[in-house]
């Protein structure tokens, strides 16, 4: 089966290969935990290979999300391929237009603006960092599960490899809809802070289900594939 980089190594170890392209992932985890730095080294993997990639930021300002890739080495304004949309209430881009309407949230607005430049780009991978924020602003969950097939069936019309990003550790209706989680995961052993990776959820594929160390170094995440988070 073909697979595709993360663009983190030891995370494709535990992969078994990679991701499966074409289909949908979440990554979940709590602030700085490093979903946005792993986001951005999925898509550097996909311009490296000549894809073009999509990534969109619903919460934090575009220029802020630039001067932290910056911190580590990475300038995003330089990468061929990586297309970057702010959609964050303080945005000035077609997709801020289409999302905010009269300061209030516009989520199928913002579905028409992502397919437009779905269909303009054809991008072979997406971000959309963090989707939580669509949560928050449905009516109801039966809105939120509905608006989240309808974005997920945007996705696989197109083929997109995709990676949502959330905040939430809950189960909530995503988890049931995208092919596979990858979670960041935190516990407090002798008063220091142990922070790991699973993968909770991985359809059509065999994985290393252990919870395995993690940094976030100046060149971005490192996985420890082969060591234990406990030892």
């Amino acid at each position: 089966m073909t697979r595709i980089s993360t663009g983190v190594e030891g995370l494709d170890k535990m992969l078994n290969g990679g991701l499966i392209p074409g289909r949908t992932y979440l990554v979940r985890g709590g602030p700085g935990s490093g979903k946005t730095i792993l986001s951005m080294q999925f898509l550097i993997a996909g311009a490296k290979a000549g894809e073009n990639c999509i990534y969109i930021t619903l919460e934090e300002p575009m220029d802020e999300i630039k001067e932290d890739m910056e911190s580590l080495g990475i300038d995003l304004d330089a990468i061929e391929n990586i297309y970057t949309f702010d959609a964050s209430p303080s945005g000035d881009s077609l997709f801020a237009d289409s999302f905010f309407k009269n300061l209030e949230l516009d989520i199928p607005g913002f579905k028409a603006a992502l397919e437009e430049k779905v269909r303009e780009l054809k991008p072979s991978r997406i971000v959309v960092d963090p989707v939580t924020i669509l949560e928050l602003v449905s009516r109801s969950e039966a809105e939120y599960r509905r608006d989240m097939i309808s974005l997920l069936s945007l996705f696989r019309t197109h083929k997109t490899t995709t990676l949502l990003t959330s905040e939430k550790m809950s189960v909530s209706s995503e988890d049931y809809l995208v092919s596979g989680i990858i979670e960041y995961v935190e516990y407090e052993m002798r008063g220091k802070v142990l922070r790991g990776i699973k993968i909770k959820k991985m359809r059509g594929t065999k994985f290393d289900d252990s919870i395995r160390p993690y940094r976030i170094t100046s060149k971005g995440i490192k996985v420890f594939s082969e060591e234990s988070l406990f030892e």
